[in-house]
C-alpha cells in the first residue's frame, strides 16, 4: 500500500474509534499517544491526521476517496469493524457508522455482514471454557493456589499475543484483547473471585490498558510495518519487522497477568495508584524478557491460522 492509501485506511479507524463519542478522556489520550508514537512516516502525519479527525475535519467520504484498491478497501473496513468492537460488540451509532463505511467502500452487504459475525465472534467469546465455567469459583478459590502454574499459564498466553502479532489477519490482532480478558478471568477465579466482563474492562482501563487504543496500536505497526492484510508469505516475511511489536505485546500481556496475580491474592485491596505503579514496573520487567521468548512466539506463529486463533478465543 502507498501511503496515501495507510493514511485513508488510518483515518478510516480513527473515525471509527470516535463515531460514539463515547470515549473516557484517558483513552482519548492514549490515541493521541500511539498517533505520535507511530509517526515516523513523515508523509502520513499521524498527530495531525489525529487532530483533524478529532475536530471532524475529516470526513468518511474523504478517506474513502484515497483508497484506489479493493485490497486497500477490504482492508480499511476490517480495521474500521475491529476498532468498534475491540471493546465490546458495537453500539447503534458505531452499526450505522459501519454500514455507511460498507456501502461508500463499495464492499458487499455479504462481505460486510460475515466479517462483523466473526468480529462479534471474538468480541462476545465467553471468557471460560463451558469446563471451567461450570466450577464454582468458591470451590477453586478453597484450596491453595498454584502460583507456579499461574506464573505458566501468563507466559504461554504472553508468547500466544506475541505470536498473534506476527499474523498479517484483522482478527489476529484483534483476538489479542480477548484473550488477555481471558487471562485475568482466570488468574481472579483461581483466587476465588468471579469476574464478569465490566469487572475486567474497569480492571484493565484503572491499569492503563485501553481496548480501543491497544486494537489501533497493535494494528497500526502492523499496518505501516507492511504485514497487515498480507496473504502466503506476508508472516516470513514479515517477522523481523514484527519482532518489536510483538514484544510489546508479549510485555502488556506478561505485565497484566502478573499485577492481576497480585491484585487478585491481595483481595482487591491495592489502590488505583499502586495498581499503575505495579503494571508499569511489570512492563520494565517483562520488556527485558522479551528477547528471551522471541523465538517461541515465531514457532507459536507458525503453527497459528484463522481457525486455531478463533478456538483459543473460545477456550477450547
Amino acid at each position: 500500500m502507498n501511503a496515501a492509501e495507510t493514511r485513508a485506511v488510518l483515518t478510516l479507524s480513527l473515525l471509527a474509534a470516535f463515531v460514539d463519542g463515547d470515549k473516557h478522556e484517558r483513552e482519548r489520550a492514549e490515541i493521541r499517544r500511539i498517533a505520535e508514537g507511530l509517526a515516523g512516516d513523515e508523509a502520513l502525519h499521524l498527530p495531525t491526521l489525529y487532530q483533524d479527525v478529532l475536530m471532524k475535519r475529516v470526513t468518511l467520504a474523504t478517506a474513502v476517496a484515497g483508497l484506489e484498491t479493493q485490497e486497500g478497501r477490504q482492508l480499511a473496513y476490517e480495521m474500521a469493524v475491529c476498532v468498534c468492537d475491540a471493546d465490546g460488540s458495537h453500539s447503534a451509532a458505531e452499526s450505522r457508522f459501519l454500514e455507511e463505511a460498507r456501502s461508500a467502500l463499495g464492499l458487499s452487504a455479504a462481505v460486510g455482514t460475515d466479517f462483523v459475525q466473526r468480529a462479534e465472534s471474538i468480541a462476545e467469546a465467553p471468557l471460560a471454557s463451558a469446563a471451567a465455567a461450570s466450577v464454582p469459583a468458591a470451590a477453586v478459590g478453597a484450596g491453595a493456589v498454584d502460583g507456579a502454574e499461574l506464573d505458566e499459564a501468563i507466559v504461554n498466553a504472553a508468547i500466544v499475543n506475541g505470536a498473534l502479532e506476527l499474523l498479517p489477519e484483522t482478527l489476529s490482532t484483534m483476538a489479542i484483547i480477548p484473550l488477555q480478558m481471558k487471562l485475568v478471568y482466570r488468574i481472579g477465579k483461581a483466587h476465588g473471585y468471579e469476574l464478569d466482563r465490566s469487572h475486567i474492562k474497569d480492571f484493565l482501563a484503572t491499569i492503563g490498558v485501553g481496548l480501543t487504543s491497544q486494537y489501533l496500536e497493535q494494528a497500526g505497526r502492523k499496518l505501516l510495518g507492511g504485514l497487515l492484510g498480507k496473504m502466503g508469505g506476508g508472516f516470513l516475511g514479515g517477522v523481523g519487522k514484527q519482532a518489536v511489536s510483538s514484544g510489546m505485546s508479549f510485555a502488556s500481556t506478561y505485565a497484566l497477568g502478573h499485577v492481576a496475580k497480585r491484585y487478585y491474592a491481595g483481595g482487591r485491596t491495592l489502590s488505583t495508584q499502586m495498581l499503575k505503579e505495579t503494571y508499569a514496573g511489570a512492563m520494565q520487567e517483562s520488556q527485558a524478557l522479551t528477547s528471551r521468548y522471541l523465538p517461541a512466539m515465531q514457532e507459536k506463529a507458525r503453527t497459528l491460522d484463522a481457525g486455531k486463533v478463533m478456538a483459543l478465543v473460545r477456550g477450547a
